[in-house]
């Protein structure tokens, strides 16, 4: 398994092999506020990086999750239709969005150390 990457949109991401996680970092659900509901893409569903992939609703906002590079969905974390509070309280665990196949590799992600720089 390879380290946590964050982008500027405030995504983190997992790669382990051919696939990878993805979620909003603890910073971003942080400014969201409390979630309230998430709209999921369907498993099968492929998107190019920088598409958006996820919508996250809060009391304050709407916010987008975004693809970190091309792929095809191959799980969503369907707890957070009755739960997406999960994103709240483990951003970064139990909140995770979508499992995906990468397409095309392009780990252009920041390190949590640069992802904090960048946030601070």
């Amino acid at each position: 398994m390879s380290e946590t990457k964050y982008l500027e949109t405030h995504e983190w991401y997992i790669v382990d092999g051919e696939n990878f996680t993805v979620g909003i970092s603890d910073f971003a659900q942080g400014e969201l506020g409390d979630i309230v509901f998430v709209t999921l893409p369907e498993v099968g569903q492929e998107f190019t990086k920088g598409d958006s992939i996820v919508e996250v609703e809060a009391t304050k906002t709407v916010a987008e999750a975004y693809a970190p590079m091309d792929c095809v969905i191959t799980e969503v974390n369907t707890n957070l239709e009755s739960e997406p509070e999960l994103i709240n309280n483990d951003p970064v665990g139990d909140g995770w969005m979508i499992k995906a196949k990468i397409n095309e590799m392009n780990d252009s992600g920041m390190t949590y150390q640069e992802y904090e720089s960048f946030i601070s």
